[in-house]
């Protein structure tokens, strides 16, 4: 089944080089807490011209909190959103002294790490991806890399690049050639490769799951991936929580190098549904993290 909902990358990027850069002046020379007073009127902008962000906000707030949500609601989530960003260039800087940050799973990461083999970071646009990075000042060897399409690759090496050239990560863009080569090369080498695994091109297979009590529909394409490739899934979150504090949460999903091969489709369908299951517990405790603001449920599933 595909998705039916309005895709995703048809959305305007409503950021650019020049207002990142004036927002990183005012982070690094004025400080975090002046920076954060320039997120209320940036919030409250969105909350008033954004008009369909804000009904994707409130319709999933809806089902988040479990009752209908008001427009209060998705100020502070649309004021989450963009305190994660601003924290971004902190998280760049490797400012980590700045932010209480929790890590649930760590003995999980250590003892992966240890073995020696590498692993797949399944993600969602849910939190900050760049908290996820304090795991490295606790297991300071550990090589990541991240895949991504190659549009959203430019915008990220363009973030990295206004922030601290010297601390971009490593990306391999998916669609080439070369793509699963590089990926496996990471893995055999140790590496974590981190995708985001919530969201569809619009021409693959999805599959549907239950996320917040309704139906959804999850692509196949990663845990396809996974499965070829007989690797271990964790599920990754980094979620804010407020002011200074942060909770990375590892979750593992399944271990691909366990399953036999005639067994595959029916471990890609429990690793997607476990997947879901680790998504849903992130949105019911910090539901101000979910930072899909497009109609990601089908309209007929409410």
């Amino acid at each position: 089944m595909h998705q039916r909902t309005p895709h995703w990358k048809s959305r305007p990027e409503r950021s650019n080089r020049l207002a990142l850069g004036v927002i990183c002046w005012i982070a690094l020379r004025l400080g975090r807490r002046v920076a954060r007073l320039v997120l209320w009127p940036v919030a409250a902008y969105f909350l008033l011209f954004g008009g369909t962000s804000r009904r994707a906000s409130l319709d999933y707030l809806s089902r988040a909190l479990g009752r209908r949500a008001r427009w209060r609601d998705a100020w502070q989530h649309i004021f989450s959103f963009s305190a994660t960003i601003l924290d971004r260039i902190y998280f760049l800087k490797d400012r980590f002294d700045l932010f209480d940050i929790e890590i649930e799973g760590e003995p999980l990461m250590q003892a992966r790490w240890e073995s020696g083999r590498g692993a797949m970071l399944f993600g969602a646009h849910l939190g900050s991806f760049e908290a996820i990075r304090a795991l490295g000042r606790r297991i300071p060897d550990q090589r990541i890399a991240l895949t991504m399409y190659e549009d959203n690759a430019r915008k990220v090496n363009a973030t990295l690049d206004a922030v601290n050239p010297a601390n971009r990560p490593e990306i391999i863009p998916l669609g080439h050639v070369d793509t699963m080569l590089r990926v496996k090369d990471a893995l055999d080498d140790g590496a974590l490769v981190g995708l985001l695994a919530d969201r569809s091109l619009g021409d693959e297979e999805t599959r549907p799951i239950t996320l917040l009590g309704e139906t959804a529909q999850l692509p196949v394409g990663a845990f396809r991936i996974a499965a070829m490739m007989r690797q271990q899934v964790i599920f990754m979150a980094g979620l804010y929580l407020g002011g200074h504090r942060y909770r990375i949460r590892f979750v593992p999903i399944m271990d691909f190098g366990e399953v036999a091969r005639e067994d595959r489709n029916r471990a890609i369908d429990a690793a997607m549904h476990a997947y879901a299951q680790a998504l849903d517990e992130c949105l019911r405790q910090a539901p101000m993290n979910w930072f899909n603001f497009f109609p990601y449920w089908p309209s007929d599933s409410r």
